[in-house]
């Protein structure tokens, strides 16, 4: 009975995480609305890149097709959380393409029908495989990959941060939002047993763990600085 009371418990929290997990994605997919307020009022993408929705689009799509069940069949809520996240990334895309100029609009289209076509292939290629343990294998570690990839992008900001010592280009909230899904992930994939979502997750915690830490030592440096700087204005 004892046994049978601890699974359902951690079923129950699995799900829980795992709802928490598709909250705070949607915060996460929503970040690019001001952005493309900014490009519809002024009817161009200016130097805005068109890149990183059409690679989120990508590793939506994969993690999607990882959590379906003829992948993983215990794997609902990375179908949801996913799904949503390819549909804001299709949204993106086509207003991007909307505003962009010819040279840029080209471009990305030809990436989008790129995206599409390795989809394409790696959703035919993994059906192809008859043992169910080693597709659900092929499709994870390819997810995996693309997971920690994504979770790396933010290398750059960090090192952008340490460097000005300041936190203009890390956004906090969205920071905040990758750490909380992050967490939220990695304990569903915990409770799961399923290496190929706790392992990418973790190190996205990590990550996330590292953006909140430097915002908060930076700005209140910023903070500090600003406090000085005023005091000595009125000496």
């Amino acid at each position: 009975m004892s046994l049978f009371v601890a699974c359902s418990i951690c079923e129950v929290g699995k799900d829980a995480v795992g709802v928490a997990g598709n909250i705070f994605a949607f915060g996460l997919f929503l970040s690019p609305i001001p952005t493309f307020r900014r490009i519809i009022r002024n009817g161009s993408t200016e130097m805005f890149s068109g890149l990183p929705y059409i690679y989120s689009l990508m590793n939506c799509l994969i993690c999607l097709w990882y959590g379906t069940p003829l992948i993983s069949p215990d794997n609902l809520l990375i179908t949801t959380v996913n799904s949503i996240g390819a549909t804001f990334q299709f949204v993106y895309i086509i207003l991007f393409l909307m505003h962009a100029e010819n040279a840029k609009k080209v471009r990305m289209l030809g990436l989008l029908l790129v995206v599409l076509g390795i989809f394409a292939i790696i959703l035919v290629g993994s059906l192809q495989i008859a043992d169910s343990n080693i597709r659900r294998a092929f499709v994870g570690f390819l997810s995996c990959v693309s997971l920690i990839s994504m979770f790396a992008s933010p290398l750059f900001v960090i090192n952008l941060v340490i460097r000005t010592k300041s936190v203009e280009f890390m956004p906090f909230y969205l920071s905040l939002s990758t750490f909380l899904m992050s967490v939220s992930f990695f304990l569903y994939g915990f409770l799961s047993g399923d290496a190929f979502v706790y392992v990418p997750n973790g190190i996205g915690t990590l990550l996330g763990l590292i953006q909140l830490v430097l915002y908060f030592y930076y700005n209140r440096s910023s903070s500090e600085d600003s406090r000085e700087s005023l005091i000595l204005s009125y000496a």
